[in-house]
């Protein structure tokens, strides 16, 4: 029977490896704590107010040092990807261990007892079975063409039966729309796509570009509904495949296509409308004039381009941390390593006023801004439902560590929209003709 421990001593607690990891993990976690935690042998550190929230189950005497050797972020879902660590329960809630480790860590003094107590850990058991997914491996220039679809074909071709299991039917892999919040997913994205078409007043016969099409949902949607040509591009040969397998289906191969293409290769024509749904984070911060600037050319004069993406939160404090806690959260954290490693690589995320101002600098009219973060919030519990729901096909079909990397990586993120680390918003530019948008003066439309 498991040995629930609530206060620690220094007295040996069944055995010297399990002592030295409790003492650690109760100076990294005090009391109280949500939750509780479980070692290899059965010893449980025990919630202190109230039934725990999840449980942090370390399966390996070595799993413990290797799930917090810095940077944190980076090894710590290496770890769990590998299997040396699980979280049952609301995986949701977890993680805010993260940013509870770094509040921690910030003075001298708690860094150094920390320090002197991870030395202590027993190491990482070498023989252990690694089913890790290797981070990605990218040559080239940072955002070059060939590197850019490197990174994507990383993330995206998984395999599109796998991305089947947790979206919805028209296989829409960005926020989606709740009203009320009572919505099923199917609905949501397809009232997501509805208000993208309605605030793009499409009309039938125009020409749109979508860049970053996915499997082709908007495209499919937009012409089947609001009777529109369309052209959607996509670097991930998996997508484009099944893409155009959809369009043939619906019967709209006349009128809808989607290449296997950079949008930066687009030369010599104008669209009447422009579409980018949650493409622009593959950008690159630096590189935002230069998309702003091709895209402007592909707009007819009086014509108007959403963008939506992820853009980074307004955290208090975020843009006045000091030297120490820049030190703690890059060096010792490693914010944001996970996801440049594991999931997209290359990907950066800027705040929504610093893309609009480089949408401005080319000549774009910024007419809306949209803030969508709770959606994403409760769009990515769907997913991450759905697929613990399929978890035997999930791993039938590419293996566990696929499958644990997006849970943890879906899970992670519905939190950093819930808590403003993250913020997912939606722009409309409006390309001037002669000073004139073309755009009528009320939005009441796109709310009918």
């Amino acid at each position: 029977m498991a040995q629930s421990i609530t206060h620690v001593s220094t007295h040996l607690l069944g055995g010297s490896a399990v002592m030295r990891a409790v003492c650690f993990l109760e100076l990294l976690f005090p009391h109280p704590r949500s939750f509780a935690i479980r070692l290899w042998d059965g010893t449980l550190l025990s919630a202190t107010s109230g039934e725990p929230q999840f449980i942090l189950v370390f399966n390996t005497p070595g799993a413990v040092r290797s799930t917090f050797t810095p940077p944190v972020e980076l090894n710590a879902a290496a770890a769990f990807i590998r299997g040396d660590f699980d979280i049952q329960g609301d995986i949701f809630s977890s993680f805010a261990l993260l940013r509870q480790i770094s509040a921690s860590a910030h003075s001298a003094q708690q860094m150094t007892k920390l320090a002197q107590h991870w030395f202590n850990l027993p190491a990482a058991d070498t023989n252990n079975p690694i089913i890790s997914r290797g981070p990605a491996q990218l040559t080239k220039a940072k955002h070059s063409k060939a590197r850019d679809e490197a990174a994507i074909q990383y993330h995206y071709d998984v395999g599109n039966d796998f991305y089947a299991l947790f979206l919805d039917r028209r296989m829409v892999y960005s926020c989606a729309h709740f009203p009320t919040g009572a919505e099923d997913l199917d609905t949501a994205q397809e009232r997501k796509l509805d208000q993208i078409c309605r605030k793009l007043r499409l009309k039938p016969g125009e020409r749109v570009l979508d860049i970053g099409c996915g499997w082709g949902g908007w495209v499919i949607f937009a012409a089947q509904y609001y009777g529109i040509s369309a052209m959607g591009v996509t670097l991930s040969k998996l997508q484009h495949a099944l893409a155009n397998e959809r369009i043939n289906a619906a019967g709209l191969s006349d009128r809808v296509e989607v290449k296997l293409m950079d949008y930066r290769d687009l030369e010599g024509t104008v669209f009447d409308k422009l579409v980018s749904i949650g493409m622009f984070e593959h950008v690159g911060r630096s590189h935002l004039p230069e998309y702003f600037a091709h895209t402007y050319r592909l707009l007819k004069p009086g014509g108007v381009f959403l963008n939506h993406g992820i853009s980074q939160g307004n955290v208090p404090g975020l843009q006045q941390r000091t030297f120490t806690t820049l030190l703690v959260d890059r060096s010792i954290m490693g914010m944001g390593l996970f996801s440049d490693r594991y999931i997209f690589p290359d990907g950066e995320l800027a705040p929504v006023s610093e893309v609009n101002m480089a949408a401005e600098a080319v000549g774009f009219e910024v007419r809306d801004v949209d803030n969508w973060r709770e959606h994403y919030a409760l769009t990515l519990q769907h997913w991450v439902n759905r697929l613990e729901a399929n978890r035997a096909a999930a791993i039938h079909l590419n293996g566990e560590a696929i499958y644990r990397t997006w849970r943890l990586y879906m899970a992670g993120s519905a939190e950093g929209f819930a808590s403003g680390r993250l913020n997912v918003n939606q722009t409309l530019l409006a390309k001037l003709e002669d000073g004139r948008s073309k755009l009528p003066w009320s939005r009441a439309d796109w709310y009918v």
